[in-house]
């Protein structure tokens, strides 16, 4: 199981933030809003595990073992393996910011897939009655 957030678990939660699918929300989304925002960090997200995905695949033809390796192929391998590392680094960042956006806006689910309630609203405090006024005296003072 990883240990970052994933876009399918992204995309989940923003809908559970907004109540709505994610293609109506894509429709409706203002260009420099935070659900604007939230979307890009999931497009972001779900293009850097693609890039990873794609990467590895092409990875793992190049050093197959049937394959000879010699110079040229060499090169392929550390560019690929360059490739994935970027991947991966955009991918840790991204499920990272999404997270963090995501857990500060309040209905999100937790970890364990149920609903995150929010955290209640501090108790109000109760006015505090009003001090007797001490009784003015209208004889002269001394």
């Amino acid at each position: 199981m990883p240990d970052h957030i994933t876009s399918p678990e992204v995309a989940g939660r923003i809908q559970d933030l907004y109540g709505a699918p994610l293609a109506d929300l894509e429709a409706h989304a203002q260009p420099h809003g935070m659900l604007a925002a939230l979307l890009g960090m999931h497009h972001d997200l779900a293009f850097a595990e693609q890039s990873i995905t794609v990467h590895c695949d092409r990875l793992a033809q190049l050093v197959h073992p049937d394959r000879q390796i010699g110079g040229p192929e060499v090169s392929h391998v550390l560019d690929c393996a360059r490739r994935l590392a970027e991947a991966v680094a955009v991918r840790d960042l991204q499920a990272k910011t999404a997270s963090a956006v995501l857990q500060s806006l309040g209905r999100v689910a937790s970890t364990e897939g149920r609903a995150a309630s929010p955290e209640p609203a501090p108790a109000p405090v109760p006015a505090l009655p009003a001090s007797p006024v001490p009784a003015v005296s209208t004889a002269p003072s001394r």
